[in-house]
C-alpha cells in the first residue's frame, strides 16, 4: 500500500509541477489605431484559422499591438492575428472569400495566393519556454 501511495504522489506532483510555457505576440504594420487586434492560439491543422484553442484582444496603440499567452502546455500551436477594425468580434470577408481586414500569421509566411497554411505558421514550444513572436499585419 506504501509503494501505491509513494507512486501516486509522485504523479501527482510530477503533474502539477509540469512546465508551462507563455507566448508573447507583438503585431505591427496596423494602418489605424481603430478597433482592437484580435489573437487565436491553434492545436491542430483541421482547425486553423477557424475554431482557436485560446483567443485574446488587445487595444492598439501607435499601429502597435502585445498579447501573451501564458500557462501554455507542450505542443504545437500555430498563431493567427486579424485587425478588427469595425470592433465586431469577427474577420470581415468580401464576397465570403477574401479578408476585408488585415491579418497575419506566426513566422509570417509569405501567402501571396489564397490563406495561410498551417504548415508555414506552425512552431512548437515546451519545457517551461517563452516564445516571442512579432506578427506583422497587412
Amino acid at each position: 500500500m506504501q509503494t501505491v501511495l509513494t507512486y501516486f504522489t509522485i504523479l501527482l506532483t510530477s503533474f502539477f509541477l509540469q512546465a508551462q510555457n507563455t507566448i508573447e505576440v507583438s503585431m505591427s504594420g496596423f494602418e489605424s489605431n481603430n478597433g482592437k487586434a484580435r489573437v487565436g492560439l491553434f492545436v491542430e491543422e483541421e482547425t486553423f484559422l477557424r475554431e482557436p484553442k485560446l483567443s485574446l484582444s488587445s487595444e492598439i496603440k501607435d499601429l502597435k499591438s502585445h498579447v501573451t499567452f501564458t500557462d501554455i502546455p507542450d505542443g504545437v500551436y500555430a498563431i493567427s492575428v486579424y485587425h478588427d477594425e469595425n470592433d465586431n468580434g469577427e474577420l470581415d470577408l468580401i464576397m465570403g472569400i477574401l479578408p476585408k481586414e488585415d491579418n497575419g500569421t506566426s513566422n509570417n509566411p509569405d501567402t501571396v495566393m489564397g490563406p495561410p497554411k498551417w504548415k508555414d505558421s506552425v512552431f512548437e514550444i515546451k519545457g517551461g519556454e517563452t516564445k516571442s513572436f512579432e506578427i506583422i499585419i497587412d
